[in-house]
């Protein structure tokens, strides 16, 4: 019996040395995360067009600041130049708001790169943005364009990694203009589209430069086929500043980790001897705590297959190629989700309805009432082809991205 044991912790001990050996050899994954953080080599860190600006472009003029920005601003009058903001959303307060803006106004610039304003930068510079989606978590060819004579090319700069853009759906045209813009072909049946990315307007003595691309400044953009030179020609225009304040505050990941693991686990070698131990101190309260604790079963709880019915029944409908069930089903979902969002217990086709449905979702009633026409014309319809299908989704994603304030 002690022999059958010990053959039996040999073979453990292989059987976890060859998976060890196995999951140390296997290439590291990709991180996609979208830090925006000026060290991260991940393919949405920004540390090369970090140092494209430091070493070649601005040499000597770039200072990285990690304080709020209404700290950083009360700190010391002296501060002029140029304060530039890249990330995937930036939402400052009201008042650090009001001291960047004033900040701006007695002569500097300010650079924002983001896929989302907040209200009051929006009502304060009259624009507003929108999202375009690509529908079914299908990625988007997206064609990025610089607008200067003297920046553009004859073949546009591609991204084709999201299923959605950001642009400014309206813009002050008397006292913005553009600097970049994007065309979307989203496939056969539709036009390619083309919206603003990037504005600059002045205010006051200043300059405020707002970009909705963000992902420009990424690792994975600039370093695709030649579309370092987009980035460039976006950083062409900070021109002669003579400081440049990157900010490092407002960033989706972290700079630095406080945490003592994060040195185990994202060095190879470390991370490997750590769960090595961790092993071995399992396998010995295994075979240690064998004979003093009695075996105490385990009852498995009843699993939920509510989403793996679903998914097989949405399956059945897609093989099927039955579009007339998927868009039924699309709309009653729809209709469920206004009745429960805004306590509209009857859905009918009166003006009154769609006005009460416009007025607290915050669309449009023109948008409102001829997404419901529309609705009602696919439930007429015996057949339903992929294009109204597909034109369906974008309604009801376009009514709910504005209804979640998007």
């Amino acid at each position: 019996m002690r022999k059958k044991g010990v053959s039996y912790i040999v073979t453990a001990v292989i059987l976890i040395a060859g998976l060890l050996l196995l999951q140390y050899n296997k290439p590291k994954t990709i991180n996609w995360f979208e830090s925006y953080v000026n060290t991260h080599k991940i393919p949405y860190g920004t540390i090369v067009a970090n140092q494209l600006m430091t070493n070649t472009l601005f040499k000597g003029k770039v200072e990285q600041v990690y304080q709020p920005p209404y700290e950083f601003l009360s700190g010391s009058d002296s501060i002029q130049g140029l304060y530039v903001f890249v990330n995937n959303g930036i939402s400052f307060e009201k008042s650090e708001l009001n001291k960047l803006l004033e900040w701006t106004a007695k002569g500097n610039k300010v650079f924002i790169a983001s896929e989302n304003f907040e209200e009051n930068l929006s009502d304060t510079l009259n624009f507003e943005t929108g999202y375009q989606y690509g529908g079914f978590e299908i990625a988007q060819k997206q064609e990025h364009r610089l607008v200067n004579p003297s920046l553009k090319r004859s073949r546009p700069f591609t991204y084709e990694k999201k299923n959605y853009v950001s642009f400014f759906k309206s813009i002050d045209t008397m006292s913005m203009k553009a600097l970049a813009t994007v065309q979307i072909t989203q496939g056969d049946s539709d036009e390619p589209m083309e919206e603003i990315t990037t504005v600059k307007t002045a205010f006051g003595k200043g300059q405020i430069i707002l970009s909705t691309f963000p992902k420009g400044f990424t690792n994975y953009f600039i370093l695709k086929d030649d579309n370092k030179d987009y980035t460039a020609g976006l950083l062409s225009y900070f021109g002669d500043s003579q400081r440049i304040y990157m900010d490092n505050y407002y960033k989706s990941g972290k700079s630095f980790y406080t945490s003592p693991m994060y040195i185990f686990l994202n060095t190879k070698e470390l991370k490997w001897a750590y769960y090595t131990v961790l092993i071995g101190g399992l396998l010995y309260i295994i075979f240690e705590g064998k004979r003093k604790q009695r075996y105490i079963p385990v009852v498995k709880p009843l699993q939920n297959q509510t989403l793996a019915f679903t998914r097989t029944i949405s399956d059945m409908y897609f093989e099927k190629g039955d579009r007339k069930s998927i868009s039924e089903h699309k709309i009653n979902y729809f209709l469920n989700y206004i009745k429960s969002r805004y306590y509209l217990i009857a859905v009918n086709k009166e003006e009154e309805f769609y006005k009460n449905v416009s007025a607290r979702s915050g669309n449009d009633l023109e948008e409102t009432t001829r997404l419901f026409n529309y609705m009602d014309e696919l439930r007429g319809s015996s057949e339903i082809s992929e294009s109204q299908l597909i034109k369906l989704n974008k309604l009801i994603q376009k009514f709910k991205s504005k209804s979640d304030g998007k």
